[in-house]
């Protein structure tokens, strides 16, 4: 009964769900990766992990341990502010982990970090590069891969695409596609921060400094190899990187210059963040699915992470919305390889497919509610006027929403709109 999976992409999520698979089952496993190599590109900045999902992966994949080497328990001090220096919320970090989860955990971990340490919990032969999905077909025998390289793959119980916003395993199962968030921005980094820029490295205190104001949010975070990660979005057209005038992805001093102009009137400290940055220029742009996005069930396809629910980032939970769709999923084929037998006349895939459109059901369930909270959470400062004075009641209680008991929601709305109302008489 052990089924043949097959994972398309080797981003977070598919790799959580092979090492899960492999850890609680014997089910055949192969990820498919379009890139060439662990290291072929930049994998970004620092994510944090949350103790219901993220970290509640970490500990079922037995990489708790692991994990420790890389977390940043002091990464978790946060500075919420304006582009005046504004405090509007600050929260400290921690010396280490006590072995146990809390609600408000949110250690730090740099996605190469995460990436490798994934990448390395797997059998090395489990993840094939180089090979980019063109389409997935249907076939008499059922489903089969076609790959840019030119093979054809076919025989598998089931084809879970974690091929990220774009995903062209999605394109089986409808046609619906993401659509432009309205933002977009560079990322890059600061080397060595504590000797180029150290005034810089103390204000963000290893941890995060999100500054929000007139629809533009500046992120200044602190990665483990003492560099700084430096993330700006702001609206702008979708065709901006191709009718700027200039090379967008690498042209370093000529996007400083447009920043400069975007952000004139911000704290010399919040642009410090700018000018200091040399390397590793990428221009985003930040798509999304609809919020509330489904598809009808078909057995021997799924879809995780990204591919079932890209958000933008401002509520920092799209890799842990992923790992959790990877722990519903493993349950469920755990659950269906321990069934005795398919049932007479059913197939495989076909009985398989009764328990992964439960999964489904639990993905829909929960990346809902995470859709709302990142699309309530970008409104609130990049689409409010007078954000984040007018709004940071609203950002607070979505980026609370996960850690409050349904019942306690009322009375957390008042507390925080109480609160700052009276803080507002003095800032």
């Amino acid at each position: 009964m052990a089924p043949k999976i097959a994972i398309i992409g080797a981003g977070p999520g598919g790799c959580m769900l092979a090492r899960l698979l492999l850890a609680q089952s014997d089910c055949s496993t192969t990820i498919f990766e379009a890139e060439a190599s662990i290291n072929y590109r930049s994998q970004g900045g620092t994510l944090d992990l949350r103790a219901n999902t993220g970290l509640a992966a970490i500990k079922s994949a037995g990489l708790w341990d692991e994990f420790q080497k890389y977390a940043r328990y002091d990464g978790e001090s946060l500075l919420v502010t304006d582009k005046n220096l504004t405090t509007w919320l600050r929260r400290g970090g921690r010396k280490t982990a006590d072995g146990k989860l809390s609600p408000g955990d949110a250690p730090e971990i740099d996605r190469t970090d995460l990436r490798r340490m994934l990448m390395e919990s797997l059998p090395h032969d489990t993840v094939r590069w180089g090979y980019k999905l063109s389409r997935v077909e249907e076939s008499s025998s059922g489903l089969l891969l076609r790959f840019a390289n030119g093979e054809v793959l076919d025989g598998f119980d089931l084809i879970v695409g974690c091929d990220g916003a774009f995903s062209k395993t999605r394109n089986l199962l409808t046609s619906e596609k993401p659509y432009y968030a309205g933002l977009g921005g560079w990322t890059m980094y600061i080397p060595s921060a504590s000797t180029a820029a150290p005034d810089l490295h103390n204000f963000v205190n290893r941890g995060s400094v999100f500054a929000y104001s007139d629809g533009k949010s500046l992120s200044i975070q602190q990665l483990s190899d003492s560099s700084i990660y430096v993330a700006y979005y702001g609206q702008h057209p979708e065709d901006f990187a191709q009718t700027c005038g200039f090379d967008a992805q690498n042209d370093v001093e000529a996007a400083k210059a447009v920043l400069r102009k975007e952000l004139h009137d911000w704290s010399p400290q919040l642009l410090d963040a700018i000018e200091k940055a040399e390397t590793g220029l990428v221009w985003r742009n930040l798509y999304q699915l609809p919020v509330g996005f489904t598809w009808p069930h078909r057995p021997g396809i799924t879809l995780l992470g990204d591919a079932a629910h890209v958000m933008t980032p401002f509520a920092g939970i799209g890799v842990n919305t992923a790992f959790y769709d990877a722990m519903v999923l493993t349950e469920q084929i755990v659950a269906y390889s321990s069934c005795s037998s398919a049932g007479e006349g059913v197939s495989q895939v076909q009985a398989l497919g009764r328990y992964v459109e439960g999964y489904e059901q639990e993905m829909f369930r929960h990346a809902h509610a995470a859709q709302r909270r990142t699309e309530g959470a970008k409104n609130a400062m990049l689409f409010t006027p007078g954000a984040p004075r007018t709004s940071i009641e609203t950002w607070v209680l979505w980026q609370a929403e996960e850690q409050v008991q349904a019942w306690g929601r009322g009375v957390a709305k008042v507390v925080v709109y109480v609160g700052y109302w009276v803080y507002k008489l003095f800032v």
